[in-house]
């Protein structure tokens, strides 16, 4: 008898550029291995394409946001854009607060307005959120106590033992990829985490140097993070997907 228990990928970029020969073998592989995928962007031009993307297969879950690389640039349009399509959306993001694309102070706030933009309509349409917090997760857990969001993901999280509490404690849902595979430290911050919070990603098509034959990362990667979490969470392969897929569906609100 065939599983009925589906899979998601929390966290990866279908409409970059790098995927788009491959698209029709992903959409295959996707209902294949029943995995689903929030398909998250960078900026108007690549939400434009996520929304185009998910039109084509009920499979990937549209994500329209900012990442903060881009939140200097003129991005008013996007907010137009969940407005528009705010009923057909599944979430906003990727947003966030990243230090190592501003270069002075001034940078960083207009980074952080954006950012409060954002999540403002999150709260306002009711939507999940993909944040992205590199070296910024104190700065994001002040900004997040303004805002009433119940479906919140650290996506990558790469915090510290103390900094995946306060997440905990805020409620977030935090998301673990093929790093964790080999990172020790990564099966640490898993053990860790409130089993009801943990969601899987890839981020592709970043490629991983110690797995995957650095290959762009595919949806098709997210069983090998399921087996290495129930390994480290000492469950069957099985109950680990279970726990991935209730809460995934919890985090999209469906």
């Amino acid at each position: 008898m065939k599983n009925m228990t589906w899979l998601m990928d929390s966290h990866i970029h279908l409409s970059d550029p790098q995927y788009d020969s491959d698209m029709e073998y992903i959409k295959k592989s996707m209902e294949k291995l029943q995995i689903k995928a929030c398909c998250v962007s960078m900026d108007y031009e690549n939400s434009i394409k996520t929304i185009q993307i998910s039109k084509t297969n009920s499979l990937i879950l549209p994500f329209i946001g900012i990442h903060p690389e881009k939140a200097l640039e003129k991005q008013d349009s996007v907010v137009d854009l969940i407005d528009e399509n705010h009923a057909s959306i599944a979430g906003i993001g990727e947003i966030g607060l990243d230090r190592t694309y501003t270069e002075n102070e001034s940078e960083f706030l207009k980074q952080k307005k954006v950012f409060e933009e954002l999540l403002s309509l999150a709260e306002k349409y009711n939507k999940p959120v993909s944040i992205h917090s590199r070296k910024t997760l104190d700065e994001i857990f002040d900004v997040m106590t303004s805002y009433s969001l119940d479906k919140a993901l650290l996506h990558w999280f790469d915090g510290s033992k103390k900094q995946l509490q306060k997440a905990m404690d805020l409620n977030f849902y935090v998301s673990y990829g093929p790093v964790m595979i080999y990172a020790q430290d990564k099966q640490t911050l898993l053990s860790n985490t409130l089993e009801e919070k943990i969601l899987v990603e890839t981020d592709g098509p970043v490629r991983f140097s110690r797995c995957f034959a650095l290959k762009s990362a595919q949806v098709s990667f997210i069983p090998s993070v399921v087996f290495c979490a129930s390994k480290v969470l000492r469950k069957t392969y099985d109950e680990m997907c279970a726990i991935i897929e209730k809460n995934s569906n919890a985090y999209l609100g469906v």
